[in-house]
């Protein structure tokens, strides 16, 4: 199924050419054969100007050799200047395009400028401040785009500040409620048990004892039961406990899919992976999208998961980067603990740049796991 042009754009395309047309029939004579050639070719090859912008341009260059009628070459030289970052090759055009334009053609003998004139000197810089306003145009709305993608990158990147220092007050305060559980709530219980199975065992009557044994059975469960929620306080501000649903390899096309990257996944692994392999995995996939989002904005990576001779071997390669990278706050600690994490499976982590620029990060794992 072809791609299909925004609404928009086919609005633009349409307003060009109907624009180029008018340009045409008010500057060219239609008895003149060469000149109206050369004009309907301007217009005819505008629909192609994206696709293709330097020959668009170069075939539309001759109406502006033989015809006041220069809206279409314009155009394609603004499309040109929109879709290259070669300023040596859009110098070079909006000169060819000055120099057709300053120049009467009538075959065999074209009238050049001539400086010495001063109403020729004139035409001269009016084409060639002509020849530069479309560059120079689409050079700002360039940079005007640009600055608002990176306010939109700032923007996202204070939030997730803002989520993150929220969820590092709540993980405090949760360490702190753990604390408090851990040395007050259960200390007294524990002197409650303590003091009932003394109560059982001392006990006058069977009826004291037997409510000293259910005092005691009491605290023991209600200790079970603090300990557990302490557990989950403190995993909630630091690692996961078992109530935390573990990551899979099931999870890898989610976690691609969401991390905002043009990116691309190849599996290729047994179902029956230990889960501690798969978690690492996950894992260093999921450190190294990171990575590339921070570190090198507006890369394609491409992302390969599988088994060679009983070795699982992840590797996820970024191109280089055409943006440049935030300055984010970072601990570097993510490397680190992907290799202590790697090395206690029996694994190896390793990472360097690419020949193009880029960087690749790689994962060697016994599929049969170890004991992390």
């Amino acid at each position: 199924m072809k791609a299909r042009l925004p609404l928009t754009a086919s609005v633009t395309d349409t307003a060009v050419i109907v624009a180029s047309m008018l340009d045409v029939c008010v500057h060219v004579d239609f008895e003149d054969r060469t000149p109206v050639v050369c004009a309907l070719l301007a217009v005819v090859v505008l629909p192609f100007r994206r696709r293709l912008p330097l020959p668009t341009f170069l075939l539309a260059l001759p109406a502006t050799l033989v015809t006041d009628a220069v809206f279409a070459t314009l155009a394609a030289l603004y499309t040109l200047a929109s879709l290259t970052r070669r300023r040596s090759l859009l110098a070079a055009c909006a000169l060819a395009y000055a120099a057709c334009d300053i120049t009467a053609w009538s075959w065999p003998e074209p009238r050049f400028a001539d400086l010495s004139d001063p109403f020729d000197l004139v035409m001269v810089t009016y084409s060639l401040a002509t020849a530069a306003a479309p560059v120079f145009l689409e050079q700002l709305v360039q940079a005007r785009r640009e600055l608002a993608l990176r306010l939109s990158e700032i923007s996202v990147v204070r939030e997730s500040g803002r989520q993150l220092r929220a969820q590092n007050v709540l993980a405090r305060e949760r360490a702190q409620l753990a604390r408090e559980m851990h040395d007050v709530v259960s200390h007294q219980v524990s002197l409650i048990a303590v003091r009932a199975g003394a109560l059982q065992v001392a006990g006058r009557d069977a009826e004291t004892r037997q409510a000293g044994a259910t005092i005691r059975l009491l605290s023991v469960e209600t200790l079970d039961e603090l300990r557990h929620m302490v557990g989950v306080l403190r995993a909630s501000g630091g690692r996961p406990s078992e109530l935390t649903p573990q990551p899979s390899l099931a999870e890898l096309p989610r976690l691609v899919e969401g991390s905002g990257i043009d990116a691309e996944l190849r599996t290729d692994l047994p179902a029956n992976l230990p889960p501690n392999v798969q978690r690492t995995v996950y894992r260093t996939v999921q450190e190294a999208l990171t990575n590339v989002r921070k570190h090198a904005p507006g890369t394609t990576a491409a992302i390969s998961v599988g088994v060679v001779d009983g070795t699982v071997r992840v590797t996820v390669t970024n191109s280089a980067p055409d943006q440049p990278a935030l300055p984010l706050p970072g601990a570097h600690h993510g490397l680190v603990g992907l290799r202590q994490r790697a090395e206690l499976l029996g694994g190896h982590v390793g990472s360097g740049p690419t020949p193009d620029g880029g960087w690749r990060l790689t994962l060697d794992l016994p599929a049969a796991g170890g004991t992390a």
